[in-house]
């Protein structure tokens, strides 16, 4: 399986990843990467940009060292009614949304609770990608939160960072990815990097998908065509 985005990347503007957006640009060509999505943390997660970062990202260019760049954020939800750390103008403007759960901002809580906040991102428009929810601190009511997703066009990330650093998460991507399968929700597989070196480095979430006969036609960055087209249709840029 052949992946030519990188869909969940940190810079040192985070606050807790190490690289510069040059030394990520750079890392994802030599990975070949074609495509590589910014998504520093927002505002409420302890030392994230304010909410100016994002507004100036027009100034950054369209591709570096051969690799299309694009602008996007990873929100932090912070309640069960899905409210996000970006204010909604701020979100407009972006190319790729990811929405997550994270400690400092949204305390875990029980299913409940992180069913209803799963409902509730799943109705956002601004919101593109569910961020790593399986995670096991935020275990939801699987089923029909991502048949919700299904119904509200979301794509779901399966994060390769989880696996190493959130407890859980593999057997509870697995049983995500099954659910996506059968219910057609779209995924894109994810670095999460907090280093240049992270950057296109997916493993072991090919070799899972792979087990579980996971269509390729619902894996959007494994194709350029599929991915490009997705990005043309939500930014009207030229991909060409």
């Amino acid at each position: 399986m052949h992946f030519i985005a990188d869909t969940h990347t940190h810079t040192l503007v985070s606050g807790h990843a190490y690289s510069t957006i040059c030394e990520n640009m750079s890392a994802a060509a030599r990975a070949g990467m074609r495509f590589l999505c910014l998504t520093e943390h927002a505002g409420r997660m302890p030392d994230a940009p304010h909410s100016l970062y994002f507004d100036n990202m027009k100034v950054l260019p369209d591709v570096l060292d051969g690799v299309f760049l694009i602008r996007g954020c990873e929100a932090d939800i912070m309640d069960t009614r899905g409210t996000l750390d970006l204010p909604e103008h701020t979100l407009k403007s972006l190319e790729w949304v990811i929405a997550s759960l994270h400690p400092p901002v949204y305390p875990p809580a029980d299913i409940e609770a992180h069913t209803e906040t799963w409902m509730q991102v799943a109705k956002n428009p601004l919101v593109d990608v569910i961020g790593h929810c399986g995670d096991e601190r935020y275990r939801f009511d699987y089923e029909p939160v991502i048949q919700e997703f299904a119904a509200n066009g979301k794509i779901v990330e399966i994060n390769a960072n989880s696996f190493r650093v959130r407890k859980g998460s593999k057997e509870n991507c697995r049983t995500i990815a099954l659910l996506c399968k059968k219910y057609g929700v779209r995924v894109v597989v994810s670095s999460d990097a907090h280093f240049c070196s992270w950057i296109g480095r997916f493993e072991p979430i090919p070799q899972m998908l792979s087990e579980i006969d996971f269509p390729e036609e619902l894996i959007m960055n494994a194709d350029y065509e599929r991915f490009s087209s997705l990005m043309k249709e939500k930014t009207g840029r030229d991909f060409s």
